[in-house]
């Protein structure tokens, strides 16, 4: 746009061979100025995406590598998988995978920082707090969280490039302590009122299941779970505080 202005500015005053002056001034400017939307626009176009098919691959890797955390296999959390499957994808679909998921946790070797570094280039923040949410599921079907599974998953946290203060969002809907609701809107027990509205706007806003713009139904599942998770916390702080 600034090419053609400067070229009419230029015309103006020194007619033809000043509006070739002007286009050509105006064009480095438009350069300069549009690089910065260029390149963004570049990067997001060229930006890979995982497929369906990779994103379950790595997503179930990851499950292995969990469920594995404290020594053995058990078969509850094997089941946890299944279900969670089942009840996304489908019977058909879900078996098949499921077979995928046999196969991966008969490897002795996967790697947490391989898989996480290419899930961090494919997917959004927000795809990943949910994936450590899924984890937690996991981890919890046997009826409790072992400390080795919640070291791993805050290993795999640290690989996926989350937040400490995320993390320990997460893990407090299902690790449960005398403070949880205050830790899973990310804030100190000291917060007055109208800083715990705040948390609330800001997590219902960061965890609401529309950020996390993805195909697979697995982790939008997990975003739902998790976006009411904020919401009875907030609640629970209202009873307790009478926060209007």
């Amino acid at each position: 746009m600034i090419k053609w202005l400067a070229a009419v500015v230029g015309f103006a005053i020194r007619g033809f061979s000043g509006a070739i002056l002007g286009f050509l001034f105006g064009s480095f400017i438009d350069s300069l100025s549009g690089s910065g939307r260029s390149n963004t626009v570049f990067k997001d176009m060229t930006r890979q995406k995982v497929s369906p098919a990779d994103f379950e691959l790595n997503l179930l890797s990851l499950c292995s590598i969990v469920i594995k955390a404290d020594g053995s296999v058990n078969q509850r959390e094997l089941d946890y998988v299944r279900q969670y499957f089942v009840a996304t994808y489908g019977k058909d679909k879900a078996n098949a995978i499921f077979r995928t998921f046999n196969d991966i946790n008969k490897k002795h070797e996967i790697s947490a920082q391989r898989i996480c570094t290419f899930l961090n280039k494919r997917t959004r923040y927000e795809v990943r707090l949910q994936l450590l949410h899924f984890l937690f599921g996991i981890a919890q079907a046997d009826g409790s969280i072992r400390t080795p599974e919640v070291n791993k998953i805050r290993e795999i946290s640290g690989y996926l490039r989350v937040s400490m203060r995320d993390f320990e969002s997460i893990m407090a809907m299902f690790v449960k302590s005398g403070d949880d609701a205050y830790k899973i809107l990310e804030i100190d027990k000291t917060a007055t009122n109208d800083e715990i509205k705040k948390a609330y706007r800001t997590m219902a806003k960061k965890y609401h299941p529309d950020r996390v713009n993805t195909e697979n139904e697995a982790i939008k599942k997990g975003a739902e779970e998790k976006f009411k998770e904020v919401q009875k916390a907030y609640e629970q702080l209202q009873q307790e505080r009478g926060i209007i």
